[in-house]
C-alpha cells in the first residue's frame, strides 16, 4: 500500500520537478548573459535594484531586435562582414563557424535535421533503435563507400538524448516512422516506457 502511493506520488511531482529544474537552467543561461556587459552597464546597477528575471526579458527583446536587423539587406551585410571577422580568427573560427552552421542547419525553415524520425539497426543486425536523419552523407563518404544514396543520423542515448552517435547508413537500410520528434523523444527519455500514438491515417 505505502509503495503504491508513493509511486502515485511520485508520478505526480517528478514530471512538474524535471519541468522547473529545466525552466530554471534556460532562465539562468539567459539571465547570465547580462554578466558578459561590463558592471557599471549591468541592470541591476543602471536600475539601482535588482528586478527578477530582468536579464531575461532583456536578452529576448535583444535577440528579437538582432533578429529583425539581420533579417533586412544592411543587416545581412553587417552580419557577413562579422562572420569574415570572426572567420580569420584563429582558434574562434573553428568553434564560431561550426556552432553557427549546426544552428543554421537546426533552426532553417525546411531544414531536413531533425524533422524525421527513423528507424535503423544498431550496434548489429536485428537490433533495431530509434535514430534522427541530419542530413545526407558528403559526396566524399558516399564515393568512398558505394554508389549507393546515403543519409547521415544521430543516434541518441537514454535517458539522456543530448549525446549520442553520428551514424552513415545507406538510406535503403532506414525506415522512416511515423511518430514526431517529440514523441520519439518521449519515448528514449522514458526507456521505451511511454509509447508514442501514432495515426495510421
Amino acid at each position: 500500500m505505502f509503495r503504491r502511493y508513493f509511486i502515485s506520488g511520485l508520478l505526480v511531482w517528478l514530471p512538474i520537478w524535471v519541468t522547473l529544474l529545466v525552466i530554471k537552467f534556460l532562465v539562468d543561461i539567459l539571465n547570465n548573459t547580462m554578466s558578459l556587459l561590463p558592471h557599471r552597464y549591468q541592470p541591476d546597477v543602471l536600475l539601482g535594484m535588482h528586478i527578477p528575471g530582468i536579464g531575461v526579458i532583456i536578452t529576448l527583446v535583444v535577440i528579437f531586435f538582432t533578429g529583425l536587423v539581420a533579417a533586412n539587406f544592411i543587416g545581412r551585410r553587417l552580419v557577413d562582414i562579422w562572420d569574415a571577422g570572426m572567420s580569420r580568427i584563429p582558434l574562434v573560427r573553428s568553434v564560431y563557424t561550426g556552432v553557427k552552421q549546426v544552428t543554421q542547419t537546426l533552426f532553417t525553415p525546411g531544414g531536413q535535421s531533425f524533422r524525421k524520425v527513423l528507424l535503423v539497426e544498431y550496434p548489429r543486425a536485428g537490433l533495431w533503435t530509434i535514430a534522427f536523419q541530419t542530413g545526407d552523407a558528403t559526396p566524399e563518404v558516399r564515393q568512398s563507400l558505394s554508389s549507393e544514396e546515403m543519409v547521415s543520423l544521430f543516434v541518441p542515448t537514454t535517458p539522456n538524448p543530448t549525446s549520442g552517435f553520428l551514424l552513415m547508413v545507406p538510406k535503403s537500410k532506414v525506415i522512416e516512422l511515423k511518430m514526431s520528434v517529440d514523441q520519439a523523444l518521449k519515448f528514449v527519455i522514458s526507456l521505451g516506457v511511454v509509447q508514442p500514438v501514432v495515426s495510421r491515417k
